[in-house]
């Protein structure tokens, strides 16, 4: 019999035990990894000398690549959780807390990184300098000092205090009684014991990416002025359904509260589009929170960002430190909005307070409010908070670790202002709330959230829950709000047009389309022009296997209609999709009749190059990349030349080969739609590269600072800089 267990657990993730030597090596860790091996039943509850528990893993395995597929690789935060707490190895007198810790194994500076966004998920900003520096008052920043100290037993651990760190790099590393790990090549290893081995490939194939370990039903939901739509009610450990958030709707705009890991799952589930996002409000930087912030970047536009400063730097602290990366600028990624703590702040109408939540990391809730007949309409958005009893006990009035009695009071206000609707955060324990502190609740309706499991006889009579996808209506919508979008779309596509014919165009109906739905088949001849209002199309060409994304302002069937041709790609609802249906002789009369052809057509050629390339294939819309087009030019190399690309250019090979040769003498071969130069980051690790061409060779050149302005470009340029001068190979 075998001593070496091998688990395939899903795309990109695998358990390996050796139960002679006490290793379960969870090999790979996406986000929600914890719930995919709940669901294949590597975490289990039970019980040992009478102590309640769970099994789980005791060492992690990381991928070398920092990011695949635009997605992160590694988030140990909640494995990591998992084996300290769920498992008990650091609650004193356990029976799992034998003084062995848990081991993070891999590249030195994926384990690093992994120390370093735990530290940060941990502990949030670690100083009164940090958050000075973040904008806080000297007495905030010893208020907040004290209160984490308390959270954190009066000792901010250093991870390595937590974690047992394992190299992996020039031959076999030791995880421990004689199991050894050793790298064969990128991203794959080996695990050997007693002459034993098994063989572990990290990479995602050609297709393939990380999963949501739910499935969702699919909604189309009702677009109204003001109203909440609730998507998620778990948390960090729920395997069916997503952590707590909140998409709060005004104006037709479109808000998110947080956005926890697989936010785009829920995205697609709900037929909403990254390009119809306006803003992300952000309330701390736990995972469960914190985890889908980069799925949010794969558009051609930065979303808003909101928070107030201390939670902003918390949050770019520790993605930095997820990344290793603090060349990172997230205002590159995200529009920047701080809010300012303990007042409303007004978002175009739509108004904010933001207050103060006892928490171990810098945290907020939110109360929105929108002014309507008869007063305000409010919103509240408690998540995550600590029950009352726990901070009792924190109390204390000498200047030593905890709460003062006045900030205890203006908890107990806080928490106890009425809403039209409020959603608190019930997951009991040391650091969340719990129903029974809200059993006098004012609020017209009271959400109980943030748990994974179904809410007891208590906790039923006084609030109840909220299932994915449902709404609460503030304010209903007499208008369409999904007009308004319209419009924005067809000015940003043709801003020289006098409105009139606009307006004609606009005079269509909207239709939408059911999941799963082929809207365009490939090589049929198409009748009409699709403008994507709101929902995720997939783009599918023949022999791909897989398509891409297309979101809100894409045009489908736009040059099939023009040049009376077919399709020669596929279009898929993913979930519930409403488009603009444009009749084929309409749109052509307006394209003819406001002189728009020639500019269409004459940059279809680089356009379809582009949007086939893997830089610009997803969530860059027609308009953003006819500008692109307008802004490159094609050059061509010899055979054999020796080229150093400059900093300011971006530069795609149409035709051609070329070897790009890194520093310490490390060679790529690039191709056709292979890119170089334009290095994403500040940081200097590309310097000394050089290409050289292998044959004649066309490229099409654009400028760094244009194409890096697009947040779905530059994250795939920070992809790509990783893997060639950061991450090993």
């Amino acid at each position: 019999m075998s001593g070496i267990r091998k688990i395939p657990v899903c795309p990109g993730v695998y358990w390996v035990e050796v139960a002679a030597a006490d290793v379960r090596l969870l090999c790979g860790c996406p986000m929600d990894t914890v719930k995919h091996l709940k669901k294949r039943g590597l975490v289990i509850a039970v019980e040992e000398n009478g102590a309640k528990t769970e099994t789980g893993p005791n060492a992690i395995l990381l991928s070398d690549l920092a990011i695949q597929d635009g997605r992160i690789c590694n988030s140990a935060e909640f494995p990591v959780l998992q084996m300290l707490y769920l498992q008990g190895m650091l609650i004193p007198g356990h029976p799992n807390n034998t003084g062995a810790l848990p081991v993070l194994v891999g590249a030195a500076q994926q384990v690093d990184a992994q120390m370093a966004y735990i530290f940060r998920g941990n502990y949030g900003l670690v100083s009164h300098e940090e958050m000075l520096a973040a904008g806080a008052t000297p007495e905030l920043a010893d208020e907040l000092m004290r209160m984490k100290l308390a959270f954190a037993f009066g000792n901010i651990r250093p991870s390595e205090e937590l974690l047992q760190p394992v190299y992996v790099e020039e031959g076999p590393a030791e995880i421990r009684a004689g199991v050894t790990v050793t790298r064969t090549a990128l991203n794959n290893f080996r695990i050997a014991y007693k002459g034993e081995h098994v063989d572990v490939d990290l990479m995602l194939k050609s297709g393939e990416r990380y999963e949501a370990p739910y499935r969702l039903e699919k909604h189309l939901i009702q677009r109204d002025y003001f109203s909440v739509v609730h998507s998620g009610d778990g948390d960090g450990w729920d395997v069916n359904r997503p952590a707590m958030g909140s998409i709060v709707q005004f104006q037709g705009r479109i808000f998110l509260i947080d956005a926890g890991p697989n936010i785009q799952t829920s995205l697609d589930a709900l037929g909403i589009g990254v390009n119809e996002i306006d803003g992300v409000f952000s309330t701390h930087c736990h995972d469960d929170h914190f985890a889908g912030l980069t799925q949010l970047i794969r558009s051609d536009r930065r979303v808003k960002y909101f928070a107030v400063p201390l939670v902003r730097a918390s949050v770019e602290k520790k993605l930095a430190a997820v990344l290793g990366a603090p060349e990172l600028e997230f205002s590159d990624l995200f529009e920047i909005h701080d809010l300012k703590l303990d007042q409303w702040n007004d978002i175009e109408g739509l108004e904010v307070l933001p207050f103060l939540s006892p928490h171990p990391v810098e945290t907020t809730c939110l109360r929105f409010r929108v002014f309507w007949e008869g007063g305000y309409r409010t919103y509240a958005h408690l998540a995550d908070i600590a029950s009352l009893d726990v901070l009792e006990k924190m109390i204390t009035e000498d200047g030593a670790h905890g709460i003062s009695r006045a900030r205890y009071d203006a908890t107990l206000r806080e928490y106890a202002e009425a809403a039209d609707v409020k959603k608190i955060d019930i997951g009991g324990g040391a650091i969340h709330g719990r129903a029974a502190d809200f059993s006098g609740d004012k609020s017209g309706r009271l959400i109980l959230s943030h748990t994974e499991r179904d809410l007891n006889e208590e906790e039923r009579g006084i609030g109840s829950g909220a299932p994915f996808g449902t709404s609460d209506v503030l304010i209903p919508a007499v208008a369409n709000p999904l007009r308004r979008k319209v419009f924005e779309y067809l000015r940003n596509y043709y801003p020289h047009i006098p409105l009139h014919p606009l307006r004609h165009l606009m005079n269509n109906r909207i239709v939408s389309y059911n999941p799963e739905t082929l809207m365009i088949k490939q090589g049929e001849a198409v009748a009409e022009v699709l403008l994507v209002i709101s929902g995720n199309v997939e783009m599918l060409r023949s022999g791909q296997k897989r398509g891409h994304l297309l979101f809100g302002g894409a045009l489908l069937g736009e040059m099939a209609v023009l040049t009376n041709a077919w399709s020669d790609v596929a279009y898929r609802a993913v979930g519930f999709v409403q488009v603009l249906r444009i009749p084929g002789d309409l749109y052509r009369e307006f394209v003819n009749r406001n002189a728009l052809y020639g500019s269409i057509v004459q940059t279809r050629q680089e356009s379809n190059f582009l949007s086939g390339t893997w830089l610009f294939e997803e969530g860059v819309t027609s308009v953003v990349l006819n500008r692109l087009v307008q802004a490159s030019d094609l050059r061509m190399f010899e055979a054999d030349t020796w080229y150093t690309p400059p900093d300011s250019e971006l530069m795609l090979i149409q035709s051609g080969a070329a070897l790009l040769q890194r520093p310490r003498g490390r060679i790529e071969l690039l191709g056709a739609g292979d890119h170089f130069g334009a290095r994403a980051l500040g940081g200097e690790a590309h310097r000394g590269s050089r290409v050289r061409f292998t044959e004649t060779t066309h490229v099409y050149t654009l400028p760094a600072e244009l194409a890096g302005s697009l947040p779905i470009v530059r994250w795939k340029l920070i992809e790509t800089y990783r893997r060639r001068y950061l991450d090993v190979h």
